[in-house]
């Protein structure tokens, strides 16, 4: 994993850990009932993590596929989420996220972050999700993460997949990544 890559996911525990404790994450999500396997779609599992912040918990689960970080986080901010990808709650959620990933960004140093203005809609095994395609560039490498959101079983659920130019990743295997993954998690 490259250093900026590594700082943006640091910067994102850290960002949750300053609010509350952290502990390690169920196996199975109480909520959605998504099982976090050791392996998931030909990822592997890394780490998990369980944020509360006052009534509210977050769920965060890393693998790692292919040399491309996989997170998946798994939150309802004190209320009932609609399913699906269409909802004006997910998408005012949608729209922090990327607010967020930008903020982030600057933390570890890269101010300039790449992404179509209009995101898309992206599905897959069934599932619906708003999508977009991002990037930022370090001193020697172009990083980029395609995020994901969409409502399930009352939840949010965010995936993100990232990965480098200079490792020859490509977004064509970044998604061959995510449909192996996704519908392998949300059966």
């Amino acid at each position: 994993m490259s250093r900026f890559l590594a700082a943006l996911v640091a910067a994102t525990l850290v960002a949750g850990t300053a609010l509350a404790q952290g502990a390690a994450a169920p196996a199975v999500h109480p909520g959605t009932r998504l099982s976090f396997a050791p392996a998931v779609g030909g990822a592997q599992f890394q780490r998990s993590v369980g944020i509360q912040q006052g009534r509210n918990i977050t769920y965060s689960y890393f693998y790692s596929i292919n040399r491309m970080q996989l997170s998946i986080s798994i939150f309802d901010g004190g209320r009932r989420i609609p399913s699906g990808s269409d909802h004006p709650m997910v998408i005012s959620q949608f729209s922090n996220e990327i607010a967020q990933v930008e903020q982030q960004a600057k933390f570890v140093g890269q101010g300039n972050v790449e992404r179509p203005s209009v995101p898309s809609t992206c599905t897959y095994g069934g599932v619906s999700f708003r999508c977009i395609v991002y990037s930022a560039k370090d001193d020697s490498d172009r990083l980029f993460g395609k995020m994901l959101l969409t409502g399930f079983r009352d939840s949010f659920v965010r995936i993100r997949i990232d990965w480098s130019q200079k490792a020859g990743q490509s977004a064509a295997e970044a998604d061959r990544a995510l449909q192996s993954f996704v519908p392998a998690l949300m059966r």
